[in-house]
């Protein structure tokens, strides 16, 4: 079988595009091994649309369990994670996860927003062990 980033990669929803006010949003937790696929890379997208005013500062959350979510740490990041303001209409930001943690979400903490902003994010999982990857 050929290797293409369709049999090897699969991005899958963790914060729905939404406008986004003040406060926090945690993302849906995203499985690295579903389907057993057991995922060895990822990373998460994050598509800003009109940001009016405020301060969305997206972060890339990991857990065991996919109960109890910690920020990841920058030595298990590549890049690193996004703030979002109102210079930033229609951009995509990359932020890729070298850590061994089974799920990942975003989270985003929007502050200073009157009418706030239009954001979203996935995560791709990739690299599996056993290709193609699973797209049930």
């Amino acid at each position: 079988m050929r290797q293409t980033l369709y049999n090897t990669a699969r991005a899958k929803a963790t914060l729905a595009i939404a406008l986004r006010t003040n406060g926090t949003v945690n993302g849906t937790g995203v499985d690295l091994h579903e389907n057993k696929d057991a995922s060895r890379s990822a990373m998460l997208i994050v598509h800003s649309g009109t940001i009016t005013d405020g301060s969305h500062a997206v972060t890339l959350q990991e857990s065991d369990d996919n109960s109890t979510f910690t920020n990841v740490a920058a030595a298990d990041l590549q890049g690193s994670n996004p703030t979002v303001t109102s210079t930033d209409d229609d951009k995509i930001y990359e932020v890729g996860y070298v850590g061994s943690k089974r799920y990942l979400r975003a989270s985003v903490t929007t502050s200073g927003a009157t009418t706030g902003g239009t954001l979203g994010a996935a995560i791709v999982r990739g690299f599996v062990r056993r290709p193609p990857i699973s797209r049930s």
